[in-house]
């Protein structure tokens, strides 16, 4: 059974930090690109980051670039986002993505809230 399971989001102030889990299992982790992504209320789902586990290549959007960095661990199946500068508009429910090379196979897991106070 597939799982991805996103952590570690939480409250915190305007320019403060947290840091995202995301722990997968059921799939060959090292062969797939892991994605994070975000939906604020009323705002369409966001694409911030990604890393491929393959190749070690990564993906930031403008939005989270150099405050936000991603990192894998493959021996432990994880992939973290570390959010540091973090200002009001960074508040959404933020979830993780596994993407196969083919794209074939594309796997969500249940989100978690981060919110951000000013």
């Amino acid at each position: 059974e597939v799982q991805l399971q996103a952590s570690g989001g939480g409250l915190v102030q305007t320019g403060g930090s947290l840091r995202l889990s995301c722990t997968a299992s059921g799939f060959t982790f090292d062969d797939y690109a892991i994605g994070w992504f975000r939906q604020a209320p009323g705002k369409e789902r966001e694409g911030i980051s990604a890393i491929s586990n393959k190749d070690g290549s990564t993906f930031y959007s403008d939005s989270v670039k150099g405050r936000f960095t991603i990192t894998s661990d493959n021996a432990k199946s994880t992939v973290y986002l570390q959010m540091n500068a973090m200002k009001p508009e960074d508040t959404a429910v933020y979830y993780c993505n596994a993407v196969d090379p083919s794209r074939t196979y594309d796997y969500w897991g249940p989100g978690t809230l981060v919110t951000v106070s000013s």
